[in-house]
């Protein structure tokens, strides 16, 4: 097996692993490890949100949308996600959260990978 390769699908990969593909948290000696970047495939249903805020923030994050309906609230304002390539970008110390209006997929790249900032599974809102 060539550790230097990885030929994949996000969806199929991203189901077994909350929706990433790369980063700290993947098996070490393989070429999706690393502390410097992480890579999301998320895939979320209609009323999906997380289910709390993230706070104290160490890494930057572009979140693009594929498809769907998604919002991303910041401290200061609210940032809706429309349109298939709608993006928003936020750094180190922005407190966010967010929630699925309509079935959405987004690719989330964050950087560095920096341990311990597991969020539980979304939740569905009623």
């Amino acid at each position: 097996m060539d550790e230097t390769v990885y030929v994949g699908n996000a969806g199929v990969d991203g189901a077994t692993n909350g929706g990433w593909l790369l980063g700290h948290f993947m098996p070490a000696g393989e070429v999706r490890h690393s502390a410097d970047v992480e890579v999301k495939w998320g895939v979320h249903r209609a009323g999906e949100s997380r289910e709390r805020w993230a706070t104290g923030e160490r890494r930057t994050t572009l979140l693009v949308l594929v498809s769907g309906r998604f919002r991303v609230e910041l401290p200061d304002r609210t940032v809706l996600l429309a349109a298939a390539g709608d993006y928003v970008v936020w750094g180190r110390g922005v407190d966010h959260t967010w929630y699925a209006e309509r079935e959405s997929v987004l690719l989330t790249v964050r950087w560095p990978s920096v341990p311990g900032y597991r969020v539980g599974p979304p939740v569905v809102r009623a």
